[in-house]
């Protein structure tokens, strides 16, 4: 199984992961490419050399974090499932390591690879069905829900991370604690302007810095336990 994982599989799958990866971004700059060709609607360079700027100031650095950040839960296939499907943090990681906790394996093995993509596959096949008649019928519904359940809806996404920190941390309670700790002083020290010397608004730090230390810490404790 592990031959056929390594010289089947992942050479295969690293095939269509490349091909639906450059079509997915070749098929973004497609409404532009319709607009310029078409209508004759071209943008002004100046004005669109600084919205890149500004862009690429903004979320230049998650095209380095979140792919370091996320593979080792979702694998190799999954990293490109997970990045061509998009809501990666919200949706995709989450799916795929609750499918990696009810088939008990290891995030970074064979199986929690494969695992992973299993339960990503399910997760967009249903977050489409869901999005299009969240698009049809979701306007619609939102405004005949109460004002406090609308602005519950905004605590979805912190809670659904410190389920996964739990989920994680007591695994690894020590390592759990000390890079909950570590998270709030370096945001609280981002927070009271230290690392106002770095490009952009520097709140990309919280994420990088924790990911790496985590890292660290990880490859410590094994290191330490051989």
């Amino acid at each position: 199984m592990k031959d056929f994982y390594e010289k089947e599989y992942l050479p295969m799958m690293h095939r269509i992961g490349k091909t639906t990866g450059y079509l997915g971004a070749l098929l973004s700059f497609t409404p532009a490419l319709l607009l310029a060709i078409v209508y004759h609607l071209l943008p002004d360079w100046a004005a669109l050399l600084t919205a890149a700027i500004a862009a690429i100031s903004a979320f230049g650095i998650l095209w380095f974090v979140e792919p370091i950040s996320y593979f080792a839960v979702l694998g190799p296939v999954g990293t490109y499932m997970a990045f061509l499907s998009g809501n990666i943090s919200n949706m995709r990681l989450p799916c795929a390591s609750m499918a990696q906790v009810a088939a008990d394996v290891e995030p970074g093995t064979e199986q929690g690879s494969i695992i992973a993509t299993l339960g990503m596959a399910i997760s967009i096949i249903i977050n489409v069905s869901v999005l299009t008649i969240g698009v049809i019928l979701g306007s619609r519904i939102l405004s005949q829900l109460p004002q406090s359940i609308t602005l519950a809806l905004n605590y979805l996404l912190p809670a659904l991370f410190g389920a996964l920190l739990m989920q994680f941390a007591m695994k690894q309670r020590k390592l759990g604690v000390t890079m909950t700790v570590f998270a709030i002083l370096i945001n609280v020290a981002i927070k009271a302007g230290l690392f106002t010397w770095l490009p952009g608004s520097a709140n990309y730090l919280g994420t990088l810095s924790c990911v790496f230390v985590s890292i660290f810490l990880s490859m410590k404790v094994f290191h330490a336990h051989e």
